[in-house]
């Protein structure tokens, strides 16, 4: 993991101690190469009912038998998020190119951490900027909190700023889980699209 995301984690542990161990288990996944995945049986992950793009309920059980590419965000962040979602879209074109097979079996989700302003409408216009496959996911405060815990990512927003222009504090990681839902590694988003590529090939088959 680079340097960047060790910042991340020291700031967010520092912030959310009770979140330090599912984080450090998450980074020290990145380490070398490993014969079994590196978050082979962490607690992370689990079902979730939330809502898609279209208004409509979207579960965990509808994405079985794909790999899911989970990131939490919000589309009013002003640096990360884009750039995290731009390099997570090229790193998905890439693979297309390169391994079509394999990329349509991969879906990239973008989960709001900022539900009061992330309409289904504002996530569809978000998600569409950085790849037509990925979807984004918002839900009420209380759903997003438990699906946040679930896997692993902390949050919390800023009172500065107004109803409006408030900033969400959040863990950056994007997340790779399997066909059944297990997770499998973290995905270096915050890299380039090539590294984001390489390391869905390298744990995905």
């Amino acid at each position: 993991m680079s340097g960047l995301a060790m910042n991340e984690f020291s700031r967010i542990s520092a912030r959310f101690p009770s979140f330090a161990p599912a984080l450090a288990l998450a980074l020290a996944a990145c380490g070398g190469p490993a014969e079994t995945p590196p978050l082979a049986g962490a607690r992370l992950g689990g079902p979730f009912a939330l809502i898609g793009e279209d208004g409509a309920t979207v579960r965990d059980s509808d994405f079985a038998g794909r790999y899911r590419l989970i990131y939490f965000g919000y589309t009013s962040c002003p640096d990360v998020c884009p750039l995290d979602a731009q390099n997570i879209g090229a790193g998905m074109r890439l693979l297309e190119r390169e391994d079509p097979d394999l990329a349509g079996r991969v879906q990239p989700i973008f989960v709001t951490v900022d539900p009061a302003r992330d309409t289904p409408a504002v996530l569809a216009r978000f998600t569409d900027a950085f790849h037509p496959r990925m979807i984004g996911l918002t839900g009420s405060q209380a759903q997003i909190a438990a699906v946040a815990r679930a896997y692993g990512v902390a949050f919390d927003a800023h009172d500065e700023g107004g109803e409006e222009n408030y900033l969400v504090d959040h863990s950056r990681q994007a997340m790779l889980f399997g066909p059944d839902g297990a997770p499998i590694a973290l995905i270096p988003q915050d890299e380039s699209a090539e590294a984001v590529a390489a390391e869905i090939r390298r744990w995905a088959s």
